[in-house]
């Protein structure tokens, strides 16, 4: 009895499948990354150097507690509440003679910064703290300044300090507007200098 030969498998274009395969995937497949926080460390000082003398009134203290709660200034505060509570802060304007604040308009109490120029933000984490938390927190901290350098951006220039900073890193920009931008840009920094302080988390 004659055998029977078993049909072959052409597999002559599998390989042209399995690249098609992986490009389909290569170009598909998305890797997602942690969100990061810009910062810019303060320059190297000295250790003989002695630390300045700071006001209390001019140390805005948020607290981050290990079930994620905030305490802002020894009360207890939602994250939605704490951008206005910055901004009050830092544009409070109490201070009078030299630490006086012209272009402030907060209500300029006795017991909060003097200028946004001595105003300070501590932040202090708890090593419990989730990291969504942690961003949140800084998000709102960050856009208190930016909605106060907006503000003055707008009322010096007529135009937002985001915008300027959008318009200054747009390779579109000529040379001569972007010496103009930065001069400006750096004017609203000084106004309002971010200054948030954060300390090493507790237990």
């Amino acid at each position: 009895m004659a055998r029977r030969e078993a049909p072959e498998v052409n597999a002559g274009s599998m390989a042209d499948i399995a690249f098609l395969l992986l490009i389909f995937f290569l170009v598909t497949t998305t890797i997602e990354t942690d969100s990061g926080i810009s910062r810019k460390l303060p320059p190297w000082q000295p250790e003989e150097q002695e630390p300045p003398v700071i006001k209390e009134r001019n140390i805005f203290q948020v607290l981050v507690n290990s079930n994620n709660q905030l305490l802002v200034e020894d009360e207890e505060m939602e994250i939605e509440e704490l951008r206005q509570a910055a901004v009050e802060f830092i544009d409070n304007g109490g201070g009078t003679g030299d630490e006086a604040c012209d272009f402030c308009q907060g209500a300029g109490e006795a017991t909060s910064s003097v200028n946004p120029q001595k105003a300070i933000i501590s932040l202090v984490n708890n090593r419990g703290t989730e990291y969504g938390t942690y961003i949140s927190v800084q998000n709102e901290l960050v856009a208190a300044y930016n909605q106060l350098r907006d503000r003055e951006a707008q009322r010096l220039f007529g135009t937002s300090f985001t915008e300027m900073e959008a318009k200054y890193n747009d390779s579109r920009t000529s040379e001569g507007a972007k010496e103009t931008l930065k001069e400006r840009i750096e004017l609203i920094k000084d106004m309002i200098p971010q200054k948030l302080s954060e300390a090493e988390p507790q237990s």
